[in-house]
């Protein structure tokens, strides 16, 4: 079952459904980098290119609990 979550990224409303797993390992990422969740949002947001939000999200949070090596 997936999870929403609502933020406004450049001035538009939108929301993100991830698996609860996923946004777990976010929280992490945002703890450690002293962010909220709306902050860490906007920062994959930021640097995601033309991939889908949910999919920049997911990769962040493999690529997090996988290697623990974020190169952005």
């Amino acid at each position: 079952m997936l999870k929403k979550r609502s933020v406004t990224l450049a001035g538009h409303a939108t929301s993100v459904a991830l698996e609860p797993e996923f946004w777990a390992v976010l929280d992490g990422i945002a703890a450690e980098r002293n962010l909220s969740h709306a902050g860490l949002l906007v920062w994959i947001d930021q640097t995601r290119g033309r991939r889908p939000l949910a999919s920049a999200c997911r990769l962040l949070a493999l690529e997090h609990a996988g290697s623990g090596s974020i190169t952005r």
